[in-house]
This record gives structure tokens, sequence and C-alpha cells, in this order.
């Protein structure tokens, strides 16, 4: 399974971006699929995942309001629209998928990752 991220940049605070995430196989095989990110020098963190039918959703706290995961399986793509973007949200943004059907914060349950895409939000 390949995994590949777009949709990244610089945005100022308030503003938005759309990331994308196309896969190589049909994410509709029964994987969720999740978003996770690396800020500057931290480790990375959960920010949001989606069951395999899209059904149930799961977001980090910090995002909780602003972001919204979406996919859509005959594209085989996943989606975060992220709104209101804060400074806090600069990191390196990685698409994964899952090896179970629901939903999880639990980076152990994703084996196959993209290669990242950057976000950067200036104050």
């Amino acid at each position: 399974v390949q995994l590949v991220e777009s949709g990244g940049g610089l945005v100022q605070a308030g503003g938005s971006l759309r990331l994308s995430c196309a896969s190589s196989k049909r994410t509709g095989t029964n994987n969720a699929m999740g978003w996770f990110r690396r800020p500057p020098g931290r480790e990375r963190e959960f920010v949001a995942s989606i069951s395999w039918r899209g059904m149930n959703t799961l977001y980090t706290d910090s995002v909780e309001g602003r972001f919204t995961i979406s996919r859509d399986n005959a594209k085989s793509a996943v989606y975060l629209q992220m709104d209101d973007l804060k400074p806090e949200d600069t990191a390196v943004y990685y698409c994964a998928q899952s090896r179970y059907s629901t939903t999880s914060r639990r980076s152990d349950d994703f084996p196959y990752w993209g290669q990242g895409t950057l976000v950067t939000v200036s104050s």
C-alpha cells in the first residue's frame, strides 16, 4: 500500500487548508484511515481517524470543531479539511491506513504511512 499526501502549504492564522491522501489500494477494503502530525521538535501525535465506511470519526481535542476528516472509497482517497488554523497546528501531517475497520488514535494500529506534507501556519 502506498499513501501520498498533498495539499500542505503556508497559510495565515484563521485560514483553511484541505489535505488529500491518495492510496494505491482501494481504501474501502475494510480499513479505517487516519491523520497524524509531527509538530517541530515534538513527537508524532494523533489528529483524526475515520472508519472504513465513513460512519464514525474520532478527533483529538485540540482540533475538534475545526478539522473534518472524510473519505471517498470510490476514489481511494481520504481528506482532512482544516479550518480556523492556528500557529500550533504547524506540523508535518501524515496519512495512515489502519489494519482495523474501526477508528483508533493509536499509531500502532496503522501499519501503512505516507511521507507527509508540511503545513505552516503563520501568526
